[in-house]
């Protein structure tokens, strides 16, 4: 079948040659070059946002670097301790930043009070009460103390100036004068060497003058924004000289505490206690003080205190105890 067909087809093929030069000529026309439509530009593809951690770690750092510009190193604390529990990974980075921070501070501050001058470095409170009373009864009554301390890189001193009067009918009721001086050599940031002079006037206990010095060691047992706790211990000897009694010198043993401890921002509670230990007479004190700062440099103060002499002269009471309301000025 297939032969048959190409044998119809032969004598086709064979003319379609022949007459191809006979055939007419197609033009093809050039086509036109077309402009290409502009694309729109597609804007880059931005990047993926981080991971919560790392959105919460630069949260972190961003609190911690304000709190280092504004030197407020309870609350850099505060943040790292937070930052410990909520980003472990990155809790060391946020330490050692203010681990260098405290450093730098702390080589800052003993450099300027190396350069400073001796008074530079002083600072002082002056506390203020009294009161007075006429009609029926006709009393007054006045306090004064003044406190002075300088801290050095080695050396620390205290001067405290203390007096109190009070007059009921044109009579004294009351006259105590005390004055005290204490330096501290410090061993470390803890640890420290005492010296401490006492001169104490105070007629209505039955001593004209009392002097008392003593050395001994002083540790600082809480040292913390919020709390600071001191006590000192060593030998002391006191010389007495009685309104109406022998002249009395012996040797005692010194121990002393105090306590600052701030409740809030404004409101500090303060407790000072020493007490003299000696055969014939020992000497108990203590002064409990609530402390409101009110604005600028000035405080309001409400205070307790008790001082205590276990063998006073005849016809002397063994304790006395005091309540006041005075003003503060810190400089």
């Amino acid at each position: 079948m297939r032969q048959t067909m190409l044998l119809l087809a032969a004598p086709l093929l064979a003319v379609i040659p022949a007459q191809a030069d006979t055939l007419p000529q197609i033009a093809i026309a050039p086509i036109p070059l077309v402009e290409p439509v502009p694309q729109e530009e597609v804007p880059p593809a931005l990047p993926p946002p981080p991971p919560p951690s790392v959105e919460k770690s630069i949260e972190v750092r961003a609190m911690l670097d304000a709190a280092m510009k504004a030197g407020d190193e309870g609350a850099v604390n505060a943040i790292v301790k937070y930052a410990k529990a909520a980003d472990k990974e990155r809790a060391a980075d946020f330490e050692s930043a203010a681990k260098a921070w405290k450093q730098a501070r702390k080589q800052e501050a003993e450099r300027r009070i190396r350069e400073a001058r001796f008074l530079d470095l002083v600072k002082g409170r002056a506390e203020f009460g009294g009161y007075v009373s006429t009609g029926n009864t006709e009393n007054i009554g006045l306090t004064g103390v003044v406190d002075l301390k300088r801290e050095g890189l080695d050396w620390r001193h205290k001067l405290r100036v203390h007096a109190d009067y009070q007059e009921s009918l044109g009579v004294t009721t009351r006259e105590r004068y005390l004055a005290a001086y204490e330096p501290n050599l410090k061993i470390d940031d803890r640890a420290y060497v005492y010296g401490a002079a006492l001169f104490e006037s105070d007629r209505f206990a039955g001593f004209d003058a009392r002097a008392s010095v003593s050395a001994g060691a002083g540790y600082t047992a809480i040292k913390t924004a919020a709390l600071k706790i001191d006590v000192e211990l060593g030998p002391a000897f006191r010389h007495t000289v009685f309104t109406d009694a022998p002249t009395e010198s012996q040797l005692a043993a010194r121990g002393k505490l105090d306590i600052d401890w701030k409740l809030s921002r404004g409101i500090t509670l303060s407790q000072d206690a020493s007490a003299y230990v000696q055969q014939a007479n020992s000497t108990i004190t203590g002064k409990t003080a609530l402390r409101a700062r009110l604005f600028g440099p000035l405080s309001a103060q409400m205070s307790y205190a008790v001082n205590y002499e276990s063998a006073p002269p005849e016809r002397r009471k063994t304790t006395d105890t005091i309540s006041r309301a005075s003003l503060l000025i810190d400089f």
